[in-house]
């Protein structure tokens, strides 16, 4: 079957950056016993990861390429936070490199990596991980299907083979 929008996609991945020295490494891989399951077009994956999947079938193969542009954008300088050491009270002082669980004053969640730690604040880092870096896709369609009724309306997959997660 062929991927498009409403059809619950498992794959896996194997996902390569390019380091400083120019080679590529492999930054994260997804098995067949753990792939990757989304309900395709409800915008839980990257617009251009999707784009470069529509129309492939169960069984094929991909490899494709995105610009930082298409992924998580550029690194920003300017998205760094200044976090006041009160907000750590009474817990460890976080550490250069730890990542933290933040959330801002809309309620979404997203991580920071702490760049350097002064004397009354915490200099978190809010870029993505993977900001300014072109990511490069490999892997194997495991299972497409039409998503169910359940899934549409909640907008998400609900494993490989349909059945809700407990």
């Amino acid at each position: 079957m062929k991927i498009q929008a409403e059809h619950v996609v498992s794959l896996t991945y194997d996902l390569y950056v390019t380091n400083q020295e120019g080679v590529e490494e492999l930054v994260e891989r997804t098995t067949e016993e753990q792939p990757l399951t989304f309900l395709f077009g409800a915008g839980q994956m990257l617009p251009k990861f999707e784009e470069n999947l529509d129309g492939v079938g169960t069984g094929d193969t991909y490899d494709f390429k995105l610009t930082a542009e298409d992924a998580y954008g550029q690194h920003d300088p300017e998205a760094v936070a200044s976090l006041p050491k009160e907000m750590f009270e009474g817990q460890e002082m976080p550490e250069v490199g730890n990542i933290l669980p933040l959330q801002d004053n809309h309620g979404n969640r997203f991580q920071g990596q702490v760049v350097s730690v002064v004397e009354d604040a915490v200099i978190v880092d809010l870029n993505h991980p993977m900001a300014g870096q072109d990511l490069h896709f490999k892997g194997t369609i495991l299972n497409v299907r039409p998503a169910t009724p359940e899934e549409l309306d909640h907008g998400h997959a609900h494993g490989p083979d349909g059945h809700h997660h407990h």
